[in-house]
């Protein structure tokens, strides 16, 4: 899909109030490709470098990501980086947090609480269910609270034949099912990145939101986005395109061609800035 912008008042690289604007950000399929092994998943480093620019002039970044924050750390490279001295990091959809300033996070190791116990029960059941529905090469990634099924190179109609069994245990065991981008993750209800992003709002008072994802799993930011802009806050919504979802499409006010487009939109972004 072609790197494109919807027709919008909003500019996709607001200049006027950098001070006043917060940047949140998904990680996988914005940040960084999709790939057949999330462990290799590692952030562009053009974004990266972006970013750091950015954070000396933006009001406040922030990552809202569905893997553990320790995954994004280390794929990210964050902690490193001059400008994101002030950067916080959400995981698991905001079940999680860390903050740069002072390098601490909230429930980064939850091994052996009664949610993890939940999660390594589900673990034992599926390779059973996967080698019943001729899913055996699936990989199983293990979040701590949540468990990802991921089908990528498999074939596409893998994981829709795994919707409805996996949906079925999951609810058993009181998970919420959130399919993806050949992927399907089981997890505890009660974090998404909308509230997530609310969370941040809240604490920085921004005047204007720039978020950008690619994937089911970002609706609830788009909608937290849609609902500030009613509040009177000024919000841009950026799709990070794919050939797999286009669920963010019509609801994004830009609409560019991957992490490649979305690193080359950072990088303008902190030339402008920079001038």
């Amino acid at each position: 899909m072609p790197a494109t912008s919807r027709s919008s008042s909003a500019d996709p690289a607001p200049l006027d109030d950098p001070a006043g604007t917060l940047l949140a950000l998904d990680f996988d399929g914005t940040l960084a490709h999709i790939v057949a092994d999330p462990t290799e998943a590692f952030a562009h480093p053009d974004s990266i470098r972006a970013l750091g620019r950015l954070g000396h002039h933006l009001g406040t970044i922030a990552i809202i990501t569905g893997r553990p924050v320790t995954q994004a750390l280390e794929l990210g490279g964050f902690a490193s980086i001059d400008g994101l001295e002030q950067l916080v990091i959400f995981g698991q959809y905001g079940a999680e947090r860390w903050n740069a300033a002072d390098q601490d996070a909230d429930d980064l190791d939850p091994r052996g609480s009664e949610r993890v116990e939940t999660i390594d029960r589900l673990a034992e059941r599926l390779p059973a269910l996967l080698a019943q529905h001729g899913a055996e090469g699936a990989y199983v990634e293990d979040k701590g609270l949540a468990l990802a099924v991921h089908t990528r190179g498999l074939g596409a109609d893998v994981v829709k034949r795994l919707h409805a069994p996996l949906a079925e245990v999951a609810g058993e065991m009181g998970l919420t099912l959130e399919p993806g981008r050949q992927v399907l993750e089981m997890r505890f209800s009660g974090a998404d990145k909308g509230e997530a992003l609310r969370t941040i709002v809240a604490e920085t008072t921004p005047r204007t939101v720039v978020f950008a994802g690619d994937d089911l799993g970002d609706l609830p930011a788009y909608d937290a986005v849609d609902d500030l802009r009613a509040e009177g806050l000024r919000g841009v919504l950026i799709c990070s395109a794919s050939a797999e979802q286009d669920a963010l499409v019509a609801r994004a006010d830009a609409v560019l061609d991957g992490p490649d487009a979305i690193a080359t939109w950072l990088t303008a972004w902190a030339d402008q800035l920079d001038a």
